[in-house]
């Protein structure tokens, strides 16, 4: 009977927007760490990053809903999209330096390295 509720059985994974988590490209430069989450559909005002413990966390959410009425007919469509996605931050990341911007459905996220971190590089001799 527990898999009569199982939504796969009936429909497509991507009829319901809220159960997928959106693709995201990680960068490592020298200065930094970027993060690139595709989040179209999306408006600039529907994310919420914070940072707790070591860890980022990136949540979205977005509602619509429209009501028509004409001929004696009533029509109401509502969507909802959201989504969270968390990740461990490297030791080296000062907290205080995070940057974001979301545009054109793309939120980038810039995390700058310490500087001890970004040090000019340096060989090891071996005895």
């Amino acid at each position: 009977m527990d898999d009569f509720w199982n939504t796969d059985r009936f429909f497509n994974q991507s009829f319901f927007k809220s159960d997928i988590l959106p693709p995201v490209n990680i960068r490592d430069t020298e200065q930094q760490y970027e993060l690139e989450v595709s989040a179209p559909g999306f408006k600039k005002e529907d994310f919420k990053i914070t940072t707790d413990r070591g860890l980022i966390t990136i949540n979205a959410e977005t509602s619509e809903e429209n009501n028509e009425e004409s001929g004696g007919y009533t029509r109401m469509e509502f969507s909802r999209s959201s989504f969270s996605r968390t990740f461990s931050l490297p030791d080296n990341v000062l907290e205080e330096d995070i940057k974001a911007n979301y545009k054109e459905g793309l939120l980038r996220i810039t995390l700058q390295k310490s500087v001890k971190s970004i040090a000019d590089k340096k060989q090891i001799l071996i005895d």
